[in-house]
């Protein structure tokens, strides 16, 4: 997989797990990684599925419908990446926090679902909820945070409330940020997503 890392000041932070959204490249969210922890280091990722030429995580079969049999592998081999990428770099692998954004998202909440502990927390912008029906591992000692738009056409407010219910089904300490933007990243939940980072990792 396409990625770059640079190492941080701090190595007791968690690495920072970036990944971005549709179309976009590892390049996308390393300004976002330096606002919420400029000391921790960070692996960024680009997705290695190409839909009509631009980059995703994995594939859907319509707009908000997931191919569920290629998330499930993309996840895995996501998870066998950063590994791999822990080894190489020599960073902890259990002191992981993803940063994701819409379709880099869905797969940070993929790899809590269908992983135990791929993930020390995470934090999801506008995010979907990746499978339904399947019991997820225990995700105590694990925080997520999930920055939501009230007006989101992609990602309703109501798929944002079931992501949190199921993530605190699995005993998950979750807060719930909501804007009131639509599907786009806006500087504010940035700036609260690092408010809540230095509350639970800082």
């Amino acid at each position: 997989m396409k990625s770059l890392f640079k190492e941080g000041s701090d190595k007791s932070k968690p690495t920072l797990l970036l990944l971005h959204g549709t179309g976009g490249t590892e390049q996308d969210l390393l300004p976002l990684a330096e606002m919420v922890d400029p000391t921790a280091s960070v692996l960024s990722v680009q997705g290695n599925v190409s839909e009509n030429g631009i980059s995703r995580f994995f594939r859907r079969l319509e707009e908000g419908v997931f191919d569920e049999e290629d998330l499930i592998f993309r996840t895995n081999e996501l998870n066998e990446f950063v590994d791999q990428a822990a080894k190489e770099h020599n960073f902890d692998r259990n002191n992981v926090v993803a940063i994701g954004y819409s379709n880099g998202a869905n797969i940070a909440a993929s790899m809590l679902f269908h992983i135990e502990n791929s993930l020390k927390g995470a934090v999801l912008h506008h995010p979907m909820v990746p499978r339904r029906g399947i019991e997820l591992p225990d995700l105590k000692d694990h925080p997520v945070l999930i920055a939501a738009g009230k007006n989101d056409p992609l990602c309703k407010p109501e798929e944002s409330k079931e992501l949190k219910e199921l993530l605190e089904k699995a005993n998950a300490k979750v807060d719930l940020h909501w804007e009131m933007n639509g599907h786009q990243l806006s500087r504010s939940e940035v700036e609260k997503a690092a408010e809540w980072y230095q509350g639970n990792f800082g």
